[in-house]
């Protein structure tokens, strides 16, 4: 294993576990005809074991010294330097049209613009198995009327579905975090392909949730959606948005598709 430092500014936690890392392996259960890209790949734990895979791999990772040292270990690999977020995954998928799957222990404190990322790119990914804390876990694979059901819970339910595969102890990282994680596999609905559709989703479950003590009414009302009428939505707004299933949130995004120019 690497002597790397982690480094606090790329949110860099080592998993040093080994009996961890083989279930990570387990529930990722790569295929010869795989397209894998692992974020972040920091001391190899993952990369390790994928990099002998004769599937399609690929790493991104933003710090120079873990490229460097990654490279000298193991000849086969393929590492672009880069921040995921920049990435154009269509890059990935034009050369096999297979769907990517997502791989990583990731930075914890860009765990949502990671996720929306993957959303923005739902259409070309089969999957992702992600490391991110324990309390995101229970908000991504909360259920509906829950105090975590939230703008997550609604999205991934929308864009797939999530399943938190297993918890893991702080113990088992390099150095520390104040906190647990788990183990989060998301599998995307490749039907999901409206990209203008998609982003009104998303839009109306974010104006919807934009406080949670009010009802849709109010959450509307303040919104972008400002000026469209959705009494005759047949959603009941004097509901909260934590009330509100996916296929409620789809029947507000189709009415304010239907009335946004009106």
């Amino acid at each position: 294993m690497s002597k790397i430092l982690p480094l606090k500014r790329f949110g860099q936690n080592y998993l040093q576990d080994q009996n961890i890392i083989r279930k990570i392996i387990s529930e990722i259960d790569p295929k010869e005809k795989d397209v894998i890209i692992e974020i972040g790949p920091g001391q190899g734990a993952l990369t390790q074991h994928l990099v002998k895979l004769k599937s399609n791999f690929s790493a991104i990772e933003i710090d120079k010294r873990v490229i460097d040292d990654l490279r000298n270990r193991f000849e086969r690999i393929r590492i672009i330097q880069q921040d995921f977020l920049e990435v154009d995954l269509s890059e990935f998928y034009k050369d096999n049209k297979n769907r990517l799957r997502i791989v990583g222990n990731i930075p914890y404190n860009i765990t949502s613009p990671i996720l929306f990322k993957l959303f923005d790119n739902n259409k070309i990914i089969k999957d992702a198995i992600l490391m991110v804390q324990l309390e995101v876990a229970k908000r991504m694979t909360a259920k509906i009327g829950t105090k975590d059901y939230g703008i997550l819970s609604v999205l991934l339910n929308y864009f797939g579905t999530v399943v938190l595969a297993f918890k893991v102890s702080r113990n088992n990282f390099y150095p520390k975090p104040n906190v647990d994680s788990a183990i989060v596999h998301i599998f995307f609905n490749e039907e999901r392909i409206d990209t203008e559709f998609n982003s009104m989703f998303k839009s109306i479950v974010k104006s919807s949730f934009g406080n949670r003590r009010k009802t849709l009414k109010n959450s509307l009302s303040n919104s972008i959606f400002a000026d469209i009428d959705f009494s005759n939505s047949g959603i009941d707004l004097s509901n909260r948005a934590e009330q509100l299933n996916v296929d409620d949130f789809i029947k507000l995004a189709k009415f304010a598709q239907q009335n946004k120019s009106r």
